[in-house]
Parts: C-alpha cells; structure tokens; sequence
C-alpha cells in the first residue's frame, strides 16, 4: 500500500499538533549509577524508571539499555539491543507493558502479600490438615478440583 503526498502531509501535521499539545522525549540515557532509564521530556521534566519494571526490558543487560532511539514524534523509545518498544504517553499514565503482562504481574505481587489475617488462615488451614488435594472429576470433562 503506497501512501499519497497529500496524505503523508496531513499525517505530519497531526504529528506536529499533537507534539504542541503533549509531552514528548528530547533525550533519553540510561543512567547506570542509579540502575535508571532517565527521559527528558520537552517540558523540562526528567521521568525516571527501573527498566525491570517495563515489558521488553526485564532481562536488559545495562550495556543492552545504553542504546536508545527517540522516534521522530518523540513519543517512542526504542531499545535496539533488546528490540523492545516503549510507547512514552503510556508509561506516563502508568502502563509500563500490555494489559495482560500488567495483570500478570500485579497477580505474582498479590500473592505474595503477607499480612496477619493471611499467616492466620494459613495456620488454622494447616491445624485442619492443610489444603485438600486435587482430584480429577470426570462429570468436569477430566479437569481437576478441590476435594471437599
């Protein structure tokens, strides 16, 4: 599909107006004293942020992170070394990876929450013999649940 002149115009002044209207990244660095990717935004705020704390860049060496493109817009980073993306007015809403991957990790962190009425149930579980194990139900197409 070729894109017309006309077209490729009114895509670029979208691009300028939103650019009025919105922050955008003017440099961004990772900054390995601080274990931070640091972006300067064009309001003067600096935003800075654990990449382990971003989809695509869990696994990020510090030399992998080093390396950041800013798209013309200014809205995206861009991290060659791990091919990963980051969509910048997202992670200034607080999205840092797709719904599902946030999900996921909000998920792994509530199990792990420890408070005093969770070490309760654990116990008073435990005196009752602990949790019931798994059987297989054939009337639930083989799936497995709970005895009890």
């Amino acid at each position: 599909m070729e894109i017309s002149e006309a077209e490729f115009e009114h895509a670029n002044a979208h691009m300028a107006k939103l650019r009025e209207k919105l922050p955008h990244a003017v440099a961004a660095e990772y900054d390995a004293t601080r274990g931070r990717i640091v972006v300067s935004l064009s309001t003067g705020i600096e935003v800075a942020f654990a990449p382990d704390r971003v989809q695509g860049l869990q696994q990020a060496t510090p030399a992998d992170l080093h390396e950041i493109e800013i798209s013309p817009a200014g809205f995206d980073l861009h991290f060659p070394k791990v091919d990963a993306d980051i969509y910048l007015p997202a992670l200034l809403e607080g999205f840092f990876g797709s719904r599902k991957w946030m999900a996921a990790r909000l998920g792994a962190k509530g199990g792990k929450a420890v408070s005093e009425k969770k070490r309760e149930a654990v116990r008073n579980n435990g005196k009752l013999g602990g949790r019931p194990p798994k059987t297989v139900d054939p009337a639930a197409g083989g799936k497995k649940r709970a005895r009890g």
